[in-house]
């Protein structure tokens, strides 16, 4: 897997509780290749928006995605969604 040295990425997780999906993990370059790496040997789903990890990432670890990004981000949950119905 080769990425830009500007490659970024950004983990996302939302629990039940939460009101909005919030930044569990994020990182830059070789860093973010490794991120990548891990959620894939452990089967967690993974999808590749260079423009969306770019505005999470700007975000703190641990804070809530901002509004403007639900459309969007909601669009990507019910993405992963529909490939885990299809795998049950």
């Amino acid at each position: 897997m080769e990425r830009d040295d500007i490659f970024s990425a950004v983990a996302l997780r939302y629990p039940e509780w939460a009101d909005a999906p919030y930044i569990s993990a994020k990182a830059k370059g070789s860093v973010a290749e490794r991120l990548v790496r891990i959620a894939e040997e452990n089967d967690v789903p993974v999808v590749e928006n260079a423009e969306m990890a770019n505005v999470l990432s700007l975000q703190n670890l641990g804070s809530f995605i901002p509004e403007e990004t639900y459309a969007a981000i909601a669009t990507i949950f019910a993405f992963i969604l529909k490939l885990d119905e299809h795998k049950s």
